[in-house]
């Protein structure tokens, strides 16, 4: 990974954006998309980390709940664990061939050093499952960063990263808007690559995630619900996407 020119920040949030090499596929199948998410949450670590051996600790405890009949092995192993981590994970939204993550960095360097862990990591694992890959790029170039400065800044990016997976039923709304809003919204409430189910009360990743911050800011889970709608029937109604700095 290239070294970056500016200097991020402790206890400042940032968008982060990474692509697949001229915009190619990172996500393939599910098996993919869940790589990817046990990756973001693995790797925030300041420490190194062996994917293969968390796997084959996890299989193990998962195995012991098979036999006890109890599901609290893998919870308390999560609840538990002893990470140190680089940043805070506030959302992130995976798409084919790009990833979206809301990150406040705890620790000096703590993004770069995460988005390092993460890129190779995958990229490792990426090119040894699909052996064409060969020893070819997977992610382009350096990840993209915003530094979020302002609430409502901060409202707005949440609201887009969620959004994004509108994308893959309405392909041109950033560029002129979202023709059916209510179609918009009940893909985007069970579309599970993102972090978007968490926020409104549901359990799809909650431990990758910290919440509180963002739904106190904006109120509560419900409030995160219609605050995410919302933005979307706003983009019905309004043709025109003028947030480019988003892009």
């Amino acid at each position: 990974m290239p070294v970056r020119k500016e200097k991020l920040l402790n206890n400042e949030i940032y968008h982060i954006v990474v692509r697949g090499v001229s915009d190619s596929l990172i996500f393939k199948d599910i098996s993919d998309y869940y790589r990817g998410i046990f990756s973001i949450y693995e790797f925030n670590d300041l420490r190194p980390v062996e994917i293969r051996e968390r796997r084959e600790e996890r299989a193990r405890l998962k195995k012991l709940e098979k036999v006890n009949g109890s599901p609290s092995s893998v919870a308390n192993s999560v609840a538990n664990d002893n990470r140190d981590p680089l940043v805070e994970i506030l959302a992130f939204c995976f798409m084919p061939n790009h990833i979206h993550l809301l990150l406040k960095q705890i620790k000096d360097n703590g993004i770069t050093k995460f988005m390092r862990k993460v890129e190779t990591g995958y990229a490792k694992y990426f090119r040894k499952r699909y052996e064409e890959m060969g020893k070819g790029y997977v992610f382009q170039g350096r990840f993209q960063s915003a530094h979020i400065e302002k609430d409502e800044y901060l409202m707005t990016v949440f609201a887009y990263i969620h959004a994004n997976p509108a994308s893959l039923i309405e392909p041109k709304w950033k560029e002129f808007g979202i023709n059916n809003s209510d179609k918009v919204i009940n893909f985007l409430k069970d579309y599970k690559w993102s972090s978007y189910a968490d926020y409104i009360g549901g359990k799809n990743f909650p431990s990758v995630t910290k919440r509180n911050f963002i739904t106190e800011l904006i109120g509560s889970e419900e409030n995160c619900k219609d605050f995410i709608e919302n933005y979307i029937r706003y983009k019905e109604k309004n043709k025109s996407f003028s947030e480019l700095y988003l892009e």
